[in-house]
This record gives C-alpha cells, sequence and structure tokens, in this order.
C-alpha cells in the first residue's frame, strides 16, 4: 500500500508544468489544496475524538465486563484495539495538514505503518470470524462440540493476525521518509516498488479474504434462510452490518490508490485528487463508526455498558435506561430457547 496519508504527500505534485495549464486551472488547483487544508484535519480531529472515547468504551466493556463465551468473542475484542491504536495517531496528522511534518523521521516511519497495520488486522479479524460464523452456523454441532478447541485456537489466531498485518506493513515503515518541498512532508516515496506492494497487500490482505468472506456469507445465507426462527435472521443483519461497513469504507479509498499507482497521468487530474481526499475521510471514518452499531445492534454490549453506568454512579439520572433493559431482556427471553452458539452471532 502507498502511503497512508497520501494527500498530504501531494505538495509535491504542485509543479504548475504537471498541470500544463492557463489560470483558471492553476486557481483550481489552488482551490483543492485550500480544501484538504482545512477538510482533512477537521475530519481527523472528529474521528480522533469520537474513535478515543467510543473504542476505548468498548475495550472497557469488553475486558470488564464482557465474558469471552466464542472465538468470535475473542476475536471481536482486537478490532477495537486496533481502532484505539490508529485513531491516536490522528493528532500528529492533523497537525501535520495544517502546518507541517515536525516529529521525525522515526515517528514518520512507525505512524505510516500503523493504517496499514489497523486496515490488515481489521480484515484479517473478520476473516477469522467469518470462518468461525460459517463452522457455528453450517456445522453447529461439530463447532458446539469443538467449543474448547476453538476457544484455544483464540489467542494463536490473535497473535499470528497482528504479526502477519505487520509484516504487510513493513513497505510503509521501511520506505517511509521525511522530504522537504515547500514544507516538511511525511510520505511513501518510493514509487519504483509502490505499486509491486500495493498490489502484493491487496491482493493477500484485502481481495482474497474479501473473496473467502463472500463464499463463506453466500453459504450462511442459505442456511439461515432455510433455518426457523426471528433471532436468526436478526443475526444475519448484524453479521452483515459490521463486515458491510468496513468493506463499503475502505474499498475505495484503497482501489483509487492502487489506480492512481499505475497511471501516473492521474496526478494531472485536480478532481482524482479530490477523489483521494474524500475517500480517504470516508476510510478514517470507519475507525469510530464500530462503536456505534455495536451499541445499536449489539444486546451484549447494551446491557453491559448499562451496568458500567450503573457502576459509575450515572444511571440514577438515567430515565431511559428501565425501557433499555426492558427491550433487552424481553429479547433475551425470545431467543433463550435457541441454540446459543448458533444464534448469538454479533450480539457483542
Amino acid at each position: 500500500m502507498s502511503n497512508s496519508t497520501d494527500t498530504m504527500a501531494d505538495d509535491d505534485y504542485q509543479d504548475p508544468g504537471y498541470f500544463d495549464t492557463p489560470q483558471n486551472s492553476s486557481q483550481a488547483h489552488q482551490h483543492f489544496l485550500q480544501f484538504r487544508h482545512f477538510f482533512l484535519p477537521c475530519v481527523y480531529v472528529v474521528v480522533f475524538i469520537c474513535g478515543l472515547v467510543g473504542n476505548s468504551l468498548v475495550l472497557v466493556i469488553h475486558i470488564f465486563y464482557q465474558k469471552l463465551k466464542s472465538l468470535t468473542d475473542v476475536l471481536l475484542m482486537n478490532l477495537p484495539l486496533a481502532d484505539l491504536v490508529f485513531v491516536c495517531t490522528l493528532p500528529f496528522w492533523a497537525y501535520a495538514g495544517i502546518h507541517e511534518w515536525v516529529f521525525g523521521k522515526i515517528v514518520c516511519k512507525t505512524l505510516l505503518g500503523v493504517y496499514t497495520l489497523n486496515f490488515y488486522t481489521s480484515m484479517l479479524i473478520l476473516t477469522c470470524i467469518t470462518m468461525d460464523r460459517f463452522m457455528a452456523v453450517v456445522q453447529a454441532t461439530k463447532a458446539y462440540n469443538q467449543q474448547a478447541k476453538r476457544m484455544s485456537w483464540g489467542k494463536a489466531i490473535c497473535v499470528s493476525t497482528w504479526v502477519f498485518s505487520l509484516l504487510m506493513s513493513l513497505p510503509q515503515i521501511i520506505y517511509g521518509d521525511v522530504r522537504r518541498h515547500d514544507k516538511s512532508i511525511c510520505g511513501y516515496h518510493d514509487d519504483e516498488i509502490s505499486t509491486v506492494v500495493l498490489a502484493i497487500q491487496m491482493s493477500f490482505g484485502f481481495f482474497l479474504p474479501l473473496l473467502a468472506m463472500i463464499v463463506c456469507y453466500s453459504v450462511i445465507i442459505k442456511t439461515l434462510l432455510h433455518a426457523r426462527g426471528f433471532q436468526r435472521h436478526k443475526s444475519l443483519k448484524i453479521i452483515f452490518l459490521v463486515v458491510a461497513v468496513f468493506v463499503l469504507t475502505q474499498t475505495p479509498f484503497n482501489l483509487v490508490k492502487l489506480v492512481r499507482s499505475t497511471s501516473w497521468e492521474y496526478y494531472t487530474m485536480i478532481s482524482f485528487h479530490y477523489a483521494v481526499t474524500v475517500t480517504e475521510a470516508i476510510a478514517y471514518l470507519r475507525a469510530c463508526l464500530n462503536p456505534v452499531l455495536y451499541a445499536f445492534v449489539g444486546l451484549k454490549f447494551r446491557r453491559n455498558f448499562w451496568k458500567l453506568v450503573k457502576d459509575i454512579g450515572c444511571l440514577p439520572y438515567l430515565g431511559s435506561s428501565g425501557q433499555w433493559k426492558s427491550s433487552e431482556d424481553t429479547s433475551k427471553t425470545c431467543s433463550a430457547s435457541q441454540n446459543v452458539e448458533a444464534t448469538s452471532m454479533f450480539q457483542l
């Protein structure tokens, strides 16, 4: 993958020779630079604040309140952790977008690798969750009998996922550097290998896992549509929601970078740079969307959230909490007769 903050490193394309344009195109270029100068830092700040609060809350609930009953629960705990690491890098990029890069080469290399680490860790964890849900739904009896064994695999799977993602991030770490144009810029500057590296990373870290998820979910859909019971169909909606948000937010940005790395002429198109900037913002928003999804669709998450609120002494001031709890108890009663492993998918 090329520089995760590609739009920040694009000041090197300010050479008027790239554009070979009359005055109006030069003005359009200046308008884009002004747009990017304010738009991305604002996005970074919003994602940082919302992502820090939301993912910290999710992580606290997972550690202190959530009972890790399945492999999926173990894997899910790594998603907010990866997002939390990522959002903590955004203040650096916000400052650099407004001013310039002042944090040195080591920090530059590290932060360039963090986005890639977050992207592939999240993608691979979602793939592992897909495999686990495939076993739970399609091979429910076998999965139930091997539940303890699958739980023992959890730590090994998580460690392997993080190690593999770190290896995928090495090009950003190795070739990231600080260069001076009109100001100091932290970027991924090795153009000779960027296309090859990006193609390899996207193949093994995105397209192959995506293909695996499509195949598994196709079978899961077929199985659930033939099953009776509301809870199974509700689980079908929930399981797609988390994965769909990841794919829809991440695919445009990575495809735009892949296209740009193969065709230098796109550097001359102002509209394409707008596309890179906007799709990058959309990709980063995912880091603060997952906690919102958990809160709205996760019965266990909401129940544990109210336990946390009660423990810190805020519950008497929240009159609506009883309604939330009543709704959750009703949902829990309705689903009690279902097979726990097969129907608790993504209740979080």
